[in-house]
């Protein structure tokens, strides 16, 4: 089977290129951490593929966690910390699964690639 993770990134921040990077990172970590090791262990063994797709804003963001949840797909909200580009608070990236490549493109398949 083919496993993936997706991150989304709002576009509507602007955020530079290294805090944009942090904030996937952050994303891609957490949402990891929350999969069944089963899963986990079999998308390392896969290459632990990954992909970032844009969202406009924290309202479609938000759209996004809803379909996710609703499809049983583990994710991980992202909020920053405020020390340096954001507030305090500022959503900025969503982490799905990973999880198999069938069950996330259910829910992102309409997204564009960063």
């Amino acid at each position: 089977m083919d496993y993936k993770q997706v991150i989304l990134v709002r576009q509507d921040l602007k955020m530079p290129k290294g805090k944009m990077a942090a904030q996937v990172a952050h994303a891609s970590l957490e949402a990891a951490l929350k999969a069944k090791k089963e899963m986990l262990e079999a998308w390392r063994a896969e290459g632990s593929k990954k992909v970032v797709l844009k969202v406009s804003d924290e309202e479609e963001l938000l759209k996004y966690k809803a379909m996710a949840d609703r499809e049983g797909l583990k994710t991980a909200l992202i909020r920053d910390a405020g020390l340096t580009f954001l507030e305090v608070g500022t959503m900025t990236c969503l982490g799905i699964g990973p999880e198999s490549e069938g069950k996330i493109d259910k829910v992102t398949r309409k997204l564009k690639m960063m």
